[in-house]
């Protein structure tokens, strides 16, 4: 018989748990580098920022599903999460930095639907890249 902290049920709702939280967590870390306000801006309808927080929130889940896939501790899985983020967050930097012409963060919260979208997009293929290169074995 499994212990309490072995059971597959109690394993998948502390993941489950934890990735929440550190999404809340990193979302706010995302809010405090962007010059408008997600959650406001969403709900005035900015289609732009709902693409780009979009795929953050998707970029996250798939690192985090990378992280879950190859580490067998919870704090592991935080860690390499953790350090998932923080290159997403990197990427988004240079994204902002390799385009002097456009201001990524501003046309995001002007609502330019195209850049929302290239950032939707570039968020989550380096979230692929992220996942496959993050953890364990």
């Amino acid at each position: 018989m499994t212990t309490f902290w072995e059971n597959i049920l109690v394993e998948t709702a502390a993941r489950y748990s934890v990735v929440i939280l550190c999404t809340i967590v990193f979302l706010a870390v995302f809010e405090l580098v962007t010059s408008y306000r997600n959650w406001q801006e969403i709900k005035n309808g900015n289609l732009a920022v709902a693409m780009a927080t979009g795929g953050k929130i998707f970029g996250l889940a798939i690192i985090f599903r990378s992280s879950i896939d190859h580490n067998d501790s919870l704090f592991e899985t935080i860690g390499w999460g953790a350090f998932g983020f923080v290159l997403l967050l990197l990427g988004y930097i240079i994204f902002e930095f390799l385009t002097p012409s456009i201001n990524i963060d501003d046309e995001i919260g002007k609502g330019n639907k195209a850049v929302g979208l290239i950032s939707l997009l570039i968020s989550v293929g380096l979230a692929f890249v992220i996942g496959a290169s993050i953890g364990g074995d």
